[in-house]
């Protein structure tokens, strides 16, 4: 561990590093902790109530696990554990009762804890259940609940660690998994200043080793297969993020049309409380959009989540919203349905409209969305746009729009 300081340092200064393009820069990872915990009470509500199905497939634990695979760097393969494979009946939360009551029991506590003691008990006590095929890929949860106490956990990170650590830490059992904690916490605090609170960075820095694409010192030791491999690992993942920064420059066009056209109806606007700092074509969002955000007839949670919004169209001078816009591009449409749910249960007075602005190529995923019983049965009616329907009217909009209804042109509905 000698060498240490540098091995961070080589992990920071790589601009495509996990570090700098999952864990610093990247305002989509900060949204996830707040939509993933919804998601989780979500979870344990639907077991209180017996209506989480008996299979992984379209229950709220398989829209957790989608948010967190989500955060495509480090949590690829997330959702695998907890697929139900019938003819093992693994992981046995589904069909066994009681241990889905237990389950439930335990992420509630764990979202209720106070301190880190309090998780740990919670650990040990889903662990002498010994229910089968639950083990610590559940910690990747926790992580998001807590992050300043639970690394995530996965095979690349536990590949990481044993490399970086010359260990032999195994997988699939709580013990392996809270011995990595205690390491990687004790290395996290000796470093605390090179690295952060936040117990992503350093899981962070054992992803890019576990997946060789970070080698530490002198790389003689490779073979030509490992060399080949690591090789096709540096272009996959230049290749991923040249990606995102496309989808991000898309992101960021969608919002820019979106405050332009509601401004030119004479609306205040704003984008998220953490996009203002963006911009389009040289214009930037603070310039359009309204100084302070208006204070929300809600708590300060539920504020904090509408303030998330990509997009509020705010009746001139006033806290009345008039219209929200989710823009979803590679991520879960249901995660900006339930910011805009938490308006409209939280403060709608009736006037507000709603939108998902979508990729023409998801149409049937939003479509899917829109159909869920938790949706559908509601009276909240989410209409969506497409890109190319946005981009194509935006100018037309602005110069022969007289009020917001003037979207539905560009809309379509499910109902």
């Amino acid at each position: 561990m000698n060498n240490f300081n540098q091995i961070i340092q080589q992990y920071k200064n790589d601009t495509e590093s996990v570090y700098n393009t999952w864990f610093v820069d990247n305002d989509q990872r900060l949204k996830a902790f707040r939509t993933i915990r919804r998601g989780i009470i979500q979870v344990v509500e639907d077991i209180k109530n017996k209506s989480f199905p008996n299979d992984f497939k379209n229950s709220s634990l398989e829209f957790v696990l989608n948010c967190i695979a989500e955060q495509k760097q480090v949590f690829v393969g997330v959702s695998h554990p907890f697929y139900w494979k019938p003819k093992l009946r693994i992981p046995d939360i589904y069909e066994n009762q009681t241990n889905k009551i237990a389950f439930g029991q335990f992420l509630e506590n764990c979202i209720n804890a106070k301190n880190e003691e309090q998780v740990l008990r919670e650990i040990v006590k889903l662990d002498e259940l010994k229910i089968k095929g639950l083990g610590p890929a559940v910690a990747s949860i926790l992580y998001f609940l807590h992050p300043t106490w639970f690394p995530p956990f996965n095979t690349a990170i536990v590949n990481g660690f044993n490399f970086l650590f010359k260990d032999k830490k195994k997988l699939g059992s709580w013990s392996e998994y809270l011995k990595i904690r205690e390491t990687l916490i004790e290395t996290n605090t000796k470093f605390k200043s090179e690295l952060s609170n936040d117990l992503g960075a350093i899981a962070g820095l054992c992803f890019e080793i576990g997946t060789q694409k970070m080698l530490i010192g002198n790389d003689d030791y490779l073979s030509e297969e490992e060399r080949h491999k690591f090789e096709k690992n540096i272009v996959k993942r230049q290749k991923e993020i040249i990606e995102e920064k496309k989808e991000d420059s898309l992101h960021s066009e969608m919002q820019y049309h979106l405050l332009k056209i509601g401004a030119s109806l004479g609306f205040d606007v704003t984008p998220a409380s953490n996009d203002k700092s963006k911009a389009f074509n040289a214009q930037s969002f603070s310039f359009i959009s309204i100084n302070k955000f208006p204070e929300l007839p809600c708590d300060k949670d539920t504020q904090n989540t509408i303030k998330l919004i990509d997009v509020l169209w705010f009746e001139k001078g006033t806290n009345n919203i008039i219209g929200a816009f989710e823009v979803e591009k590679s991520t879960s449409i249901y995660s900006g349905i339930l910011r805009l749910s938490d308006l409209y249960f939280s403060i709608s007075d009736g006037d507000e409209v709603f939108y998902i602005i979508i990729p023409d190529s998801r149409e049937k995923d939003v479509i899917q969305q829109l159909n869920r019983p938790a949706i559908k049965n509601s009276k909240m009616n989410i209409r969506y746009i497409l890109f190319s329907e946005l981009r194509a009217n935006c100018d037309a909009i602005c110069k022969f729009g007289t009020d917001h209804s003037i979207m539905e042109k560009i809309a379509k509905s499910i109902q």
